[in-house]
């Protein structure tokens, strides 16, 4: 599988995938934001203790059932 750029492209509207978290999915939406997808109360977890060291500089939108 091949990609145009370094992140994959998830969907037409959906946005680049930045990271993942078991379910849980780390998502920039094409008008530049940031989004935390789906996911357990701990893959969240792990999300948030990973945005807190490497990206810590983000605004992230946490978006329940996606």
């Amino acid at each position: 599988m091949r990609f145009n750029n370094f992140f994959p492209v998830l969907g037409k509207d959906e946005g680049e995938l930045i990271a993942g978290f078991g379910h849980a999915k780390l998502v920039r939406t094409f008008d530049c934001k940031y989004e935390l997808r789906g996911g357990s109360h701990e893959d969240r977890l792990a999300a948030r203790e990973w945005i807190s060291l490497f990206f810590y500089e983000a605004v992230i939108k946490e978006v329940r059932g996606a």
